[in-house]
């Protein structure tokens, strides 16, 4: 009886078939879409230290103008709306994609990082800002993994997401507290999380690049065990991994060519398009017609998750003008000094 129902029900289509059950895959786009607000939060308030930082700087040395950027930050409807967009998006892309996407996120850092050269402080602050939606799908990859067989599967990702979420709300109203009051309460020294960021906020930056780490260490053998699991034999898992190494190795030495000729806004948009349509090929022809699929998605949601936080962007390329703004000034000062101990000798 139930199976002659069954059967004038209309059936969902592959691409909307989810890897686990619905609440567990909400629960995994939750944790990944607070890890990304934690990210934007607290890269926000480095970025703002470091801004006021330089700008006292400034006012010691008045021959050196620092420019500010324009801070955006998102709350109310339109700061939910975005966050639960990006759930949505984490919830439905499969755990396959994300893991290439993590594997080639990684593969990306680790190239850009060996080259970068003097430029290594700048290019993983912009590193940092580009991880956005990686990071989630890091985070739903080593969930999906960790939890995968368990009994209570549903009860763990709600401990998880309840965390998440708390961390997440924390990183926020500091985020808010720091651009509101920071000024005046570092100022007049009664404001005990404004003094702690004056006195060791430097260190927060190198904290978030560890964490950020060891989120990935971890997806990398969760995403490599995700993806082999697909392989009935070891013919066909070489027949998928030698083309996405070869393809990754060109497209990395591309991209770094094209980052250093471009503007940071247009580099990083060009760079997510070249990645993506490189994965897309290769699903085509080793993959699903369902990968294919999430990684549409997965272009939509690097696209949600970097329109929004250009002006983090922005100020890492600020920063980085004054950096070599600074540093050329120190060097002219140095010449002259040097000039005049000659002339006077």
């Amino acid at each position: 009886m139930f199976s002659f129902i069954n059967w004038f029900l209309p059936t969902l289509p592959d691409w909307l078939i989810l890897d686990a059950s619905p609440l567990d895959s909400f629960l995994q786009g939750l944790v990944g879409a607070c890890g990304i607000s934690i990210l934007c939060s607290l890269l926000r308030v480095h970025l703002y230290l470091e801004e006021e930082s330089l700008n006292e700087k400034s006012h010691k040395d008045t021959t050196n103008k620092t420019s500010t950027p324009q801070w955006i930050t998102r709350t109310g409807l339109a700061g939910t709306l975005h966050f639960v967009f990006v759930t949505g998006l984490l919830a439905v892309v499969g755990s396959r994609v994300a893991s290439l996407v993590v594997l080639e996120f990684c593969l990306r850092a680790v190239s850009g990082c060996v080259t970068a050269g003097p430029e290594f402080p700048n290019f993983v602050k912009q590193l940092l800002v580009q991880c956005q939606f990686s990071l989630g799908c890091a985070l739903g990859c080593s969930l999906h993994f960790l939890h995968e067989g368990a009994s209570r599967r549903w009860l763990c990702l709600l401990v998880a997401a309840a965390l998440s979420w708390l961390l997440a709300r924390q990183a926020t109203r500091l985020q808010h507290h720091v651009m509101a009051l920071y000024k005046l309460h570092s100022a007049q020294r009664y404001c005990g999380i404004c003094i702690a960021l004056l006195s060791s906020g430097r260190t927060l930056f190198a904290v978030l690049c560890r964490t950020l780490i060891i989120i990935f260490s971890v997806a990398v053998v969760a995403a490599v065990s995700i993806i082999n699991q697909y392989f009935l034999s070891a013919t066909e898992a070489l027949r998928f991994w030698t083309p996405l190494t070869i393809c990754y190795t060109l497209l990395v030495v591309y991209m770094q060519e094209e980052q250093h000729r471009l503007p940071s806004s247009q580099a990083v948009m060009n760079t997510v398009v070249v990645r993506l349509g490189g994965l897309m090929v290769l699903m085509l022809t080793v993959g699903r017609w369902t990968d294919v699929l999430h990684i549409i998605m997965c272009f939509v949601g690097e696209a949600g998750c970097l329109i929004p936080t250009m002006d983090l962007l922005d100020a890492t390329s600020l920063q980085d003008e004054d950096d070599s703004t600074n540093y050329t000034s120190r060097v002219s000062r140095r010449k002259t000094l040097v000039q005049q101990k000659v002339h006077r000798s």
